[in-house]
């Protein structure tokens, strides 16, 4: 059967979280159902289905005879976060070191660290902002846990949008780099040890740079 390519609640979906993570709908800003249907041009229904979806994922409200409500979030919130994504990704790297991952297992973690040294050769930090999601969401996987994988997909998309207004505040990510190579080598050579410990660090330093600068800018973003 020919590809119909997404439906309509899907380009829904899609169109409002870009709208979401550019700023076009700001952190605490206020809107009726059919005010997104009109900004969509579509119907009430997969805008609706659309508005659910999102709410699930923690990036807005919908509240009963208010419309729907672009969720903002406080440094604390994101501290928060940080804290839990930091225990589940650094069981996650503790176990895909203690499966005995081959490199071709392990050659889109590898590719995602070659990214982002180009990425920053070029000065280029949204290319590195893509791979390092891209690392972060491979390594996961290779933890083999699939309920810690849908967790830390969810609270992603909330440190993402945070990150990607913070990021060009931010010092050049050159150690996270370092970082994420010493993970990968401790994946590849089974020290569970030190991989588990240095993506802790790791993610902590982020959260302390990034609840610093959400603080210190007054931002509130999801």
């Amino acid at each position: 059967m020919p590809d119909k390519g997404p439906s309509n609640v899907q380009r829904a979906v899609q169109e409002l979280r870009a709208r979401i993570f550019s700023g076009d709908l700001a952190a605490g800003s206020d809107h009726l159902e059919s005010e997104l249907a009109n900004l969509l041009e579509m119907s009430r229904t997969p805008v609706r289905e659309a508005v659910l979806t999102l709410e699930g994922q923690g990036l807005l409200e919908l509240r009963p005879r208010k419309g729907v409500r672009i969720l903002p979030l406080s440094p604390d919130d994101m501290a928060e976060i940080y804290d839990v994504l930091t225990e589940l990704e650094s069981h996650a790297a503790e176990r895909a070191a203690q499966l005995d991952h081959d490199d071709d297992d392990l050659a889109d973690l590898a590719r995602a660290i070659r990214d982002m040294d180009a990425a920053i050769t070029g000065n280029d930090l949204d290319a590195w902002a893509d791979a390092d999601d891209r690392f972060h969401t491979e390594l996961v996987r290779l933890g083999g846990n699939s309920r810690i994988e849908a967790i830390v997909a969810m609270m992603s998309d909330q440190v993402r949008r945070a990150r990607t207004t913070t990021l060009f505040m931010r010092p050049l990510p050159t150690k996270s780099n370092e970082d994420h190579r010493t993970v990968y080598q401790a994946i590849r050579e089974g020290d569970a040890a030190t991989a588990r410990e240095t993506h802790r660090q790791h993610r902590q330093h982020a959260k302390s740079i990034l609840v610093e600068l959400l603080g210190k800018h007054r931002l509130r973003f999801l």
